[in-house]
């Protein structure tokens, strides 16, 4: 057998690298030293056979031999080589196994030794390897990952503690690699193989730092200090350990690199970007390492305090009415240990540096709803509020445009920032202009609250938000309850007025803007007709069938008045009967309502009605029916359990509430602000006026049912 180790190594640039052998690679990730030497040198010692599953001339190794040959004659053979025949197994193994050979993702044998294993077998391997083509310790794979990125990976100390001896050895047998005989030294070698990167632009270093290895960390400075600092412009090992948490590999890299490190980062960021991600501790102890870094911007222009301004810090509650203003200078100097306001503390300036997209850091945080944040930045500079992105918005605009409520309401309830109220974007909108346009009635409400705020400003369209709100509102059929309507009544209400647009044009333009589909209007109406439909059928089934299933039965036939309730005569049975009987009668004119609304017999203006008139009754029906239900468990309960009766009574309104829960909760809401534009005896006069409203509006049957019981009992 011909050892392939004493054999003058090709130029790797000048041939296709071979394909590693399976009996190689299976031999590297056991670790088996005797099995490699079995296979390089054709040395076998008295019992070494056992190293391989076979014996080395038995048929069955033969037989491996002529099957590798047949399924890898191309790769394994350059057209120069001569193939040899396959009666002479040991001449082929020695072309076969050669250790630049190579797996499919560009691993060699020392790639596989230095992932697989530590132990002294395995660093057998690698010294008998590394003696007979040192060139492997410094060849990458596809992924430019060297057997020492392999071996910090699986986080093999001892594998990577032998591998930088064998860098540090030299001699061999000669076979090194160019880029390894042109150093001058073993320290050469040394820093020549720590320094080499990967694909990612990772050393040894990152792998260290990726599995949290802080001894490796440790074993890897202590060789080449200098280490930290690689890459100039990539990730670097501080920041990957920021990133990763790794607090205590952060202080090993700063202390065991001689304070020269790389604070550089992806995408431009740099460690400070990572810190401020990561808390108070990190943050204050990179600031204090270089503070310059707070000057630096990523490759969207955005400085670490862009990013801390995002790291939300609730300090401020008291401009949200949560907590008294005595309060607002202790919540904010509690914000001083916060990351936002460490990195302003280091660099105050970044405030007004804006990122490639125009936004400052008071625009980050407003997106983000940061309110502590935008605290912090107006207590240390008021003017930031009005700094204005490449839009021209002010952080108020974006908050608005988000949807963050909290930042509206700690700018209209900060009398310091009533001056950016009603600034204009770009377009000439306000706030307030854009909080109508999003149809959000919250927001609406924070800014409709706050008299600062003016109604009838136009935006560039000479549009004011009462002609923004009508545009909101669709033609055709709508729900009442929905949020544009609302924010439309609520600015007339205000007195708000239109803009400087002439009534017919506004109306063409109005018309113009919300396009009427008549198809899709049809769509609704029978979509809605098919889902009532089955609701009022039930009603009038429900309904029908209380009707001769009456609490209390029948008297006997035998008895005075046979047949007849027994219950009858009572105050509540005549309120049972009734309520019941108008619960049946709207199922039924619901249902009659909803046959016509899906009908295509009618037209388009007709179904609608039919369909409002349907639902109506369909509203009124539950609620007679609830009426129903107690009354009627009240007749047969009272005499024997009438404490769980009322309860039975107080409990069943609950099923109205929930029915008009949107309507009190969108009232409520504009409650308030209404009370501050309108003034106290407006807002009380309103109340009233809707209470009584809503209340004959929804409890007009409950009336004709308890005043007709009185009457019955009495006649």
């Amino acid at each position: 057998m011909v050892a392939s180790g004493n054999n003058t190594a090709a130029p790797l640039a000048n041939t296709l690298p071979a394909v590693i052998n399976p009996l190689l690679l299976a031999t590297a990730c056991t670790g088996s030293p005797k099995g490699l030497d079995l296979l390089l040198n054709s040395k076998v010692a008295a019992g070494d056979q056992r190293v391989l599953p076979f014996a080395l001339g038995s048929q069955r190794f033969r037989d491996l031999i002529s099957a590798y040959t047949s399924s890898d004659r191309s790769s394994l053979a350059t057209p120069t080589q001569r193939i040899p025949p396959h009666d002479d197994p040991e001449a082929l193994l020695a072309e076969m196994l050669m250790l630049e050979g190579v797996a499919v993702d560009g691993d060699t044998v020392l790639h596989a030794v230095a992932t697989y294993g530590e132990n002294d077998d395995f660093q057998k391997c690698a010294q008998t390897m590394c003696s007979k083509a040192r060139q492997l310790l410094f060849k990458q794979n596809k992924n430019g990952d060297t057997p020492l990125h392999c071996a910090a990976r699986a986080g093999k100390s001892q594998m990577v503690s032998c591998l930088i001896d064998l860098a540090r050895g030299g001699g061999g047998d000669g076979n090194s690699s160019s880029s390894s005989s042109n150093n001058g030294g073993s320290t050469d070698r040394v820093k020549e193989l720590l320094e080499t990167e990967n694909e990612l632009k990772e050393t040894a270093l990152h792998e260290a730092v990726r599995i949290g290895d802080n001894a490796m960390v440790e074993l890897l400075l202590q060789e080449y200090p200098e280490l930290a600092s690689f890459p100039k412009d990539g990730t670097s090992p501080l920041f990957l350990a920021i990133l990763l948490q790794e607090n205590i590999i952060v202080e090993t890299l700063y202390s065991k690199s001689n304070k020269k490190l790389s604070y550089s980062g992806q995408k431009g960021q740099n460690a400070l970007h990572a810190a401020v991600l990561r808390g108070t501790d990190v943050t204050r102890k990179i600031l204090k390492w270089n503070k310059n870094l707070s000057t630096e911007r990523d490759e969207k222009g955005s400085t670490p305090l862009h990013f801390a301004a995002a790291k939300y810090f609730d300090v401020v509650r008291t401009q949200l009415g949560l907590i008294r203003p005595f309060f607002a200078a202790a919540a904010l100097r509690q914000s001083r240990g916060s990351v936002c306001w460490l990195v302003l503390d280091a660099n105050p300036a970044a405030l007004y540096q804006a990122d490639h997209d125009g936004l400052y850091p008071i625009h980050v945080a407003a997106s983000v709803g940061a309110v502590g944040s935008i605290a912090i930045f107006v207590d240390a500079s008021p003017s930031c509020a009005g700094l204005r992105d490449a839009k021209r918005r002010t952080f108020l605009h974006v908050a608005v445009e988000r949807g963050q409520i909290d930042v509206a309401g700690y700018a209209c309830s900060n009398r310091l920032l009533s001056w950016v109220l009603n600034m204009r974007d770009a377009e000439g909108n306000t706030a307030l202009h854009l909080a109508v346009q999003a149809g959000s009635l919250r927001m609406f409400s924070v800014l409709f609250g706050n008299r600062q705020v003016r109604l009838n400003l136009t935006n560039n369209n000479g549009e004011t938000p009462l002609d923004i709100s009508r545009y909101k509102i669709p033609r055709g059929m709508y729900y009442g309850q929905n949020s544009e309507p609302k924010i439309h009544d609520s600015l007339a209400l205000a007195g708000a007025t239109n803009g400087s647009c002439r009534l017919d044009h506004f109306q063409q333009s109005y018309t113009q803007l919300t396009k009427h589909d008549e198809k899709e209007e049809s769509d609704k109406v029978r979509d809605s007709t098919q889902t009532l439909a089955i609701g009022s059928v039930l009603l009038a089934t429900v309904t029908f069938g209380a009707t001769f299933a009456l609490p209390g039965g029948y008297r006997a036939d035998d008895h005075v008045n046979g047949g007849t309730p027994t219950l009858a005569g009572r105050y509540t049975f005549h309120a049972f009967i009734m309520a019941n009987t108008f619960a049946l009668i709207f199922a039924a004119i619901a249902t009659i309502g909803l046959m016509y609304s899906g009908s295509p017999l009618f037209n388009s203006r007709s179904r609608k009605t039919y369909l409002v008139t349907a639902l109506y009754c369909m509203e009124t029906s539950v609620a007679c029916l609830i009426a129903t239900f107690a009354v009627g468990l009240y007749m047969v309960l009272a005499p024997v359990a009438h404490k769980t009766a009322i309860a039975i009574c107080v409990l069943s309104p609950v099923v109205l509430l929930s029915k008009n829960m949107e309507f009190w909760v969108k009232w409520a809401l504009l409650a308030a602000p209404l009370y501050n534009r309108m003034g106290l005896l407006w807002a009380m006069r309103n109340f009233a006026s809707v209470l009584l409203k809503n209340t004959l509006y929804e409890c007009w049957p409950f009336i004709l049912i308890f005043s007709w019981a009185a009457y019955a009992r009495n006649s």
